[in-house]
């Protein structure tokens, strides 16, 4: 089943910019519950929309339902509307977190006594990451440290307040917001931009992409290089964990996304980007296939992927080629809702897209397999007293 485009977001055009600068949307975000949207549209500006989204700005309700389907119940968020937060510069990287609950008696504005405050980090043109509160779009933090652009944001999936952050001055920055943005760390190690990092779920690794042709892996717990993943031809641009952070896959302009075990360093399989030329027209020029974004779907069976080539393309864990495409012009980033089912891809013109995408029930196997890998490593794993062909599915050799 082909993915189908739900919704299409497209920013205002203000006559007091000029509209043909700075108009990217290098990131899209959902907030970890699903109930929030925000996007990068370009102009030093951030949108952030309540979800699922009203009929005015979706003209479909199909997406609502879906989106209302798998939503997990959450407190209710009281009359939540849209807001726009005004970032004065270029907006590259964006990332949610959940807020630790306040402590009873705790008097801070910023977060309701006994319920989480979701934020929204924003990392800046010039070096600066802007943290704000979502309820209210109080800006809490501004965050000092990088030289240049803050191209990407992760923070640690656990809710806890650590935030790492990605720049073009080619280091990684820790900071920790429950001591008010202290820098934690400067990892350093990179010898290019660095333009993507990610956290393991499991909050142990971290993984960076820069303009080189490997990927490096850290230590969450000693802020130190595990090792270096070689294997791509060209720059590493994006990278992203399962959700039982079993398998990292990286994403390169060489055309090609690598799956690997982050625990032995091992290369798994290599997905192959090749053109579509139906999809292509007389104009295109090489790299055509040169990959932009990269992520997992929420229970792990499937990747979506972001190229030049104007295809946003949907592949099973199992398989080496697309099960679906879809074409889009001039993607830059996707993602998926954290409950399934769709995903959103940013482009170079500002715009938003929804896609639908597979909604499977997962194996018992699959099930087993996820819930056993989210506490064991592949070395704990391959040290069970088990079967050899049981090894290699829970170790992800097999499917």
């Amino acid at each position: 089943e082909e993915p189908v485009l739900l919704a299409e977001l497209k920013p205002g055009r203000p006559q007091r910019y000029d509209w043909k600068s700075s108009c990217e949307t290098w990131s899209v975000a959902f907030s970890p519950d699903g109930a929030w949207f925000a996007w990068s549209q370009g102009h030093c500006v951030v949108k952030l929309i309540p979800w699922p989204l009203g009929e005015t700005e979706l003209g479909c309700k199909t997406l609502e339902r879906k989106s209302r389907g798998g939503k997990a119940e959450s407190r209710s968020r009281g009359a939540a509307k849209e807001k726009t937060l005004e970032c004065g510069q270029i907006v590259w990287g964006l990332a949610f977190s959940a807020w630790p609950a306040a402590e009873d008696g705790d008097t801070d504005p910023a977060c309701a006594v006994g319920l989480p405050c979701l934020v929204l980090a924003t990392g800046l043109n010039d070096g600066q990451i802007k943290v704000w509160e979502v309820q209210t779009g109080h800006l809490l933090f501004s965050l000092l440290g990088h030289q240049d652009v803050v191209r990407d944001l992760s923070f640690a999936p656990n809710g806890s307040p650590i935030l790492v952050s990605a720049s073009r001055d080619k280091t990684l920055r820790v900071w920790d917001l429950s001591r008010d943005g202290q820098q934690v760390q400067v990892l350093s190690g990179h010898v290019q931009w660095v333009y993507c990092c990610s956290i393991s779920p499991d909050c142990s690794m971290l993984c960076s992409a820069a303009g080189e042709k490997s990927a490096l892996l850290w230590s969450m717990r000693s802020y130190t290089l595990i090792r270096r993943l070689e294997g791509h031809q060209s720059s590493v641009v994006s990278c992203d964990f399962s959700p039982d952070s079993a398998l990292l896959v990286t994403a390169s302009y060489d055309a090609c996304v690598i799956m690997w075990d982050p625990y032995t360093g091992e290369q798994l399989r290599t997905l192959r980007h090749v053109p579509l030329h139906s999809a292509l027209d007389s104009s295109s020029e090489i790299h055509t296939s040169s990959l932009r974004s990269v992520c997992f779907s929420p229970e792990g069976l499937y990747l979506a992927t972001v190229a030049d080539d104007r295809l946003l393309r949907i592949w099973a864990l199992e398989l080496r080629s697309p099960v679906a495409f879809a074409p889009m012009t001039n993607g830059l980033c996707c993602m998926y809702f954290p409950h399934g089912g769709f995903i959103a891809t940013g482009t170079r013109d500002g715009h938003v897209q929804f896609w639908t995408a597979p909604r499977v029930l997962s194996s018992l196997k699959h099930l087993c397999r996820r819930a056993l890998r989210t506490f064991l490593t592949t070395y704990q794993v391959l040290a069970l007293p088990i079967p050899r062909k049981l090894k290699e599915f829970l170790t992800y050799r097999t499917f």
